[in-house]
């Protein structure tokens, strides 16, 4: 496997200086697959040379994972390790930075019980609550960062060898990550003034709601009352400026939970939990997704969906040019964290508390009387393409053109 170890440090780098922004003596808490531990490594040697308090990396482990799914006995898929996220959570509370490693197989789930699969993650969702919300509350600042790992690899490439197949989704990564360049944290600042001119653009249109059109879409998303577009970076509620995604191409914001009305097909698959759903098709009333069809596992997202009250409704709506550079790649990621920056999307579920105006002042039932969702899912799926317009819409019911044809109106 090839692994340009160059390029590998600059996106550990890039996950502290740019998507944290590491305070002196803030503690960092770190979650990566085993398999990630190339990264994790060079990330943990930049948080303590940024000055970190202390970094404390939770592992995991595929065939661990798949032991429970062949061995354990039916009452533990309804268990979830409720201590483990309660401290993540005090951890959060005490102001320690989050950092996510993704590259677990998302495959990983395929072949094993529908049943059993759901069940551990309605535990999981309900556990991880109290340090989700500190998260999507933005209290503290986080980040994604991904790696290379082989199954995931073998399953974007699934016709290279392993080693091919590495070496191809590592570039991947660190050209979508900014990290091919020779100063990534300069490319950074560039690409993060470019999207403050979009959401700022957004911000000062102040639109009522956003009316999508295209093949199999007549959709109209309300936006929540005093919502905020935001975009790259951002400060969180403890005073620090961070990138929460690497990479992103996305502007996003929250929408009304009660006003979501029309139709809307999916652009792209959606890997989900080792299931992936394919030729979606949505129906809302309401603001509530009311009718939800697909050619290839409906039925299981069908489930995810009934989570909870919070799991038919919206909780964010984004927008992407289809010329992003992901989406230029033609590169099916199954991985929503690139995925959702190849298309314009929506997701269902919990919404993000910081996309209103005073949103770091607002409690959460002034967040869901503004119209924010509430959920313990919060799951993206893809919307755009090159074939659909997007108007905004004002409150006096006139337009204008936001995208056409998958691209910038102005």
């Amino acid at each position: 496997m090839t692994i340009d170890p160059v390029k590998l440090d600059k996106l550990a780098q890039v996950a502290i200086k740019v998507g944290l922004q590491l305070a002196e003596g803030q503690d960092l808490v770190m979650t990566a697959p085993m398999s990630a531990a190339p990264l994790v490594r060079r990330i943990t040697e930049h948080a303590y040379q940024a000055g970190a308090g202390l970094v404390t990396t939770i592992y995991s482990d595929e065939e661990a994972t798949l032991a429970r799914y062949k061995h354990a006995n039916s009452a533990s898929f309804d268990k979830a390790a409720g201590w483990l996220y309660s401290g993540m959570a005090e951890a959060f509370r005490n102001n320690a930075a989050r950092l996510a490693i993704s590259g677990d197989n998302p495959m990983m789930l395929a072949g094993q019980d529908p049943d059993k699969v759901t069940r551990a993650m309605r535990a999981n969702s309900a556990a991880y609550k109290p340090a989700l919300q500190l998260i999507t509350g933005f209290d503290i600042n986080w980040n994604i960062v991904s790696y290379p790992t082989t199954a995931w690899a073998k399953l974007v490439f699934p016709n290279d060898s392993e080693e091919d197949a590495v070496t191809k989704l590592a570039d991947a990564i660190f050209k979508a990550s900014r990290v091919d360049q020779e100063d990534p944290i300069a490319a950074w600042a560039e690409h993060n003034a470019n999207l403050k001119k979009r959401w700022t653009w957004l911000n000062d249109k102040s639109f009522a709601s956003l009316h999508y059109t295209g093949p199999g879409t007549d959709l109209t998303v309300g936006l929540a009352d005093g919502h905020r577009w935001k975009g790259g970076a951002s400060e969180a509620k403890n005073g620090i400026t961070c990138n929460p995604n690497i990479p992103t191409e996305e502007v996003f914001t929250t929408p009304h939970k009660l006003r979501v009305d029309g139709y809307v097909a999916g652009t792209k698959p959606l890997s989900h939990n080792g299931a992936l759903i394919e030729e979606m098709q949505a129906r809302f009333e309401g603001g509530k997704l009311v009718e939800f069809k697909a050619a290839k596992n409906g039925d299981l997202f069908n489930t995810v969906l009934d989570t909870d009250e919070g799991g038919r409704r919206l909780g964010e709506v984004a927008l992407v040019p289809h010329s992003s550079p992901i989406s230029a790649s033609g590169i099916l990621f199954f991985n929503t964290l690139y995925d959702e920056n190849a298309s314009c999307h929506i997701a269902q579920g919990q919404c993000y508390s910081d996309c209103f105006v005073g949103g770091k002042g607002l409690s959460q039932e002034q967040i869901s009387a503004q119209g924010g969702n509430t959920s313990n899912i919060h799951i993206d799926w893809m919307i755009g393409s090159d074939k659909i317009n997007i108007d905004g819409v004002h409150a006096d019911g006139t337009t204008e053109p936001v995208m056409r044809g998958g691209e910038w109106a102005n």
